[in-house]
């Protein structure tokens, strides 16, 4: 098979090389995957320069996403079980963490529901408590976790105000659903914030940026507001200011969602069945922004490390699938 190896660290466009390989041996409790899509995370880009928490053994196959197909054909989400991921025509994957791909979205748009959209329905709901009627700003809302977020809060019931970076992606964002844009290369976030909500603020904030993103958060808040954290793709980690949420009433709070995966995993069960059903009814769609043949991987990733794309970028191994879905 042909599969995206990493055998040094560094940019993924540079260190990422297409070969020929072996299929991967399913180890004790695992299955074979015939790769139908992998979607691109941010993490995938950070593994590639040794960045992120899980560090696999050089060399690795990057693709922590993928919808892939059984060998008695049945069609499936998983996270590939590294070091044999998801940029590749096959991949192995835990059979006990398998998930049904919804049958309202293709292999796209399936491969991209996982994480993301698992992300934020456990930022939104399982750590904010976001409730309708109360004011969601996203920041990055043309990325792949932050559109998962406004289609999430729009479903929710609430009002939600989008934070882009240039009029492309501004666009993205109103096309999302946002309420209310700002992009934060032409306005001032924090006035535009307290403008579109009589000064009074968010109730919840959703934060995948970190740096000055956090900081226009702690500012724009609402009493009793809830600040998520769910990564850092600014580069910078904050320091928050622990006496200033003291001061406004409110909370920050973490979200690592794959911590559920081992400490409970029913309730990933039960988000899928829940994101599942708001496919299903049209609530939501993953915004798949590109689709490339495998061959293009090494170059989609790197664009997605640079943060010069919208929506999700999904990589299409399957030579039977070619470049569409």
């Amino acid at each position: 098979m042909q599969a995206w190896q990493v055998h040094e660290l560094g940019e993924p466009g540079e260190v990422m090389r297409l070969a020929d390989a072996e299929r991967p041996t399913p180890g004790e409790g695992q299955v074979l995957l015939r790769v139908r899509a992998a979607n691109i995370n941010f993490p995938d880009a950070l593994m590639c320069r040794g960045q992120y928490q899980v560090r696999p053994p050089l060399p690795f196959t990057p693709g922590v996403e993928i919808c892939g197909e059984t060998e008695d054909g049945r069609r499936v989400i998983a996270n590939p079980a590294l070091p044999h991921g998801g940029f590749a025509e096959y991949a192995v994957a835990d059979a006990a963490a398998l998930l049904p791909a919804p049958d309202a979205l293709d292999d796209a748009e399936a491969s991209a529901l996982h994480i993301g959209y698992q992300t934020a329905w456990f930022a939104l709901h399982r750590r904010a408590r976001l409730e309708a009627g109360e004011t969601l700003l996203v920041h990055a809302a043309a990325g792949g976790v932050g559109s998962a977020a406004v289609q999430l809060g729009k479903a929710a019931g609430a009002t939600v105000i989008g934070v882009a970076g240039g009029a492309g992606k501004a666009a993205v964002a109103r096309d999302l659903g946002c309420d209310v844009v700002i992009d934060r290369r032409e306005q001032d976030v924090v006035a535009a914030v307290k403008e579109a909500t009589g000064g009074r603020g968010a109730d919840v904030i959703f934060d995948p940026v970190g740096g000055e993103a956090y900081t226009q958060s702690a500012k724009t808040v609402a009493f009793e507001g809830r600040i998520v954290i769910v990564g850092f793709a600014s580069g910078t980690i904050p320091s928050p200011a622990l006496n200033h949420a003291l001061i406004k009433n409110y909370a920050v709070l973490g979200l690592h969602w794959g911590l559920y995966n081992t400490r409970n995993p029913k309730l990933v069960q039960h988000c899928h069945e829940q994101l599942t059903g708001l496919a299903a009814r049209g609530a939501i769609k993953p915004l798949v922004s590109e689709r490339v043949p495998l061959a293009g991987a090494a170059d989609a990733v790197q664009r997605v490390a640079d943060g010069v794309t919208t929506g999700r970028v999904t990589v299409l191994p399957s030579r039977e699938n070619g470049a569409a879905a």
